[in-house]
């Protein structure tokens, strides 16, 4: 049993978010793109939605996100799902990209999840993602209520040699990207490695304040990021009071990673997402450019032991780094 989830919309509007998504998280199974045309009734519409669920398995549950509520699209899944009492559906309208990417993401995360779980899960996202810059355009939130004299207590630093946990930071992955964090990271990578911190370590960015502001406010809901030197990241990985912390550590070069690892930091895998082109650079693939400084840095982390893991997102098949090398002919 899975969730089949069909895409529905007036015109292409579906198509074009159906699009997005994979861009972002890649191509999906069991994810079905059902459009209104003008020169369509409603009969049309209603076979599309059968003919779009009889691709699922019979047993899978199905969740529609559809344009507007009492729309044609909406009418008419309504209409199936008053005809099959038998099969669990759900319909959620206010369709938007991060309705779809949720809804990946919650397929991703517990394959065993019921469709009524999911769709609620995914409401909260879908109207999280509506947010304005400036800040001050958004609502303003309901006051939370009053902290007991405890929550209310100024927490302050936690002092040095605290050992919280089992005073070793996780890392829970270490990714090379050089857009850093972006969607693919934000709304894929996070929720699949169970991070609950991102750390972006990079000199450069660091020292940017620009790029920090907004890498801090490209976190997914409940995740904190922060940007650090390399040299902070090496420190942050032998500090006891890091023990809690699970985090996805974002590196834009390999040569960074290199540094981290070579200065104490515990990472044994490390995914390559992607490397920009430039001059004097060979493409290994649609994503990955290198040099020979480049894969000399490999054949370094390769000789500390660590792992490559070549995938843009989380569902790709693994790429051998090795041969795209050799493939590639890298000068």
């Amino acid at each position: 049993m899975g969730i089949g989830i069909v895409i529905a919309s007036h015109g292409k509007f579906a198509e074009g978010i159906h699009q997005s998504g994979s861009m972002i998280f890649g191509d999906q199974e069991k994810v079905q793109v059902v459009t209104f045309m003008p020169n369509e009734g409603p009969d049309d519409l209603y076979a599309h939605f059968n003919d779009a669920i009889a691709t699922f398995d019979a047993n899978d549950e199905v969740l529609v996100l559809a344009d507007l509520w009492s729309g044609s699209p909406f009418n008419q899944a309504s209409r199936v799902m008053g005809e099959n009492p038998d099969r669990k559906m759900a319909i959620i309208t206010g369709l938007n990209l991060p309705m779809l990417i949720q809804a990946y993401t919650e397929r991703l995360m517990d394959a065993n999840a019921g469709v009524e779980q999911v769709a609620a899960n995914i409401i909260k996202e879908a109207k999280d993602g509506v947010k304005a810059l400036p800040e001050e355009l958004n609502p303003a939130e309901a006051e939370a209520p009053a902290a007991t004299s405890e929550e209310a207590a100024p927490q302050g630093a936690i002092p040095e040699g605290t050992v919280i946990g089992d005073g070793k930071l996780k890392i829970n992955l270490a990714r090379v990207d050089t857009r850093l964090l972006h969607g693919q990271v934000a709304t894929n990578w996070t929720p699949y490695s169970k991070a609950d911190r991102i750390i972006v370590a990079s000199d450069s960015v660091a020292q940017d304040d620009l790029r920090k502001q907004l890498i801090k406010q490209a976190a997914p809901n409940g995740v904190r990021a922060n940007v650090v030197p390399i040299a902070k990241l090496i420190e942050a990985a032998k500090d006891p009071r890091f023990g809690n912390t699970h985090a996805l550590v974002l590196f834009e070069t390999p040569q960074d990673a290199l540094r981290a690892i070579e200065g104490g930091v515990p990472i044994t895998s490390l995914n390559i997402g992607s490397m920009a082109h430039s001059t004097g650079k060979t493409m290994v693939n649609n994503v990955l450019s290198m040099d020979k400084e480049d894969v000399a840095t490999f054949e370094k982390l390769r000789d500390l032991g660590v792992d490559f893991d070549v995938r843009k997102v989380a569902n790709d098949t693994p790429k051998d780094l090795w041969e795209l090398i050799k493939k590639a002919n890298v000068q």
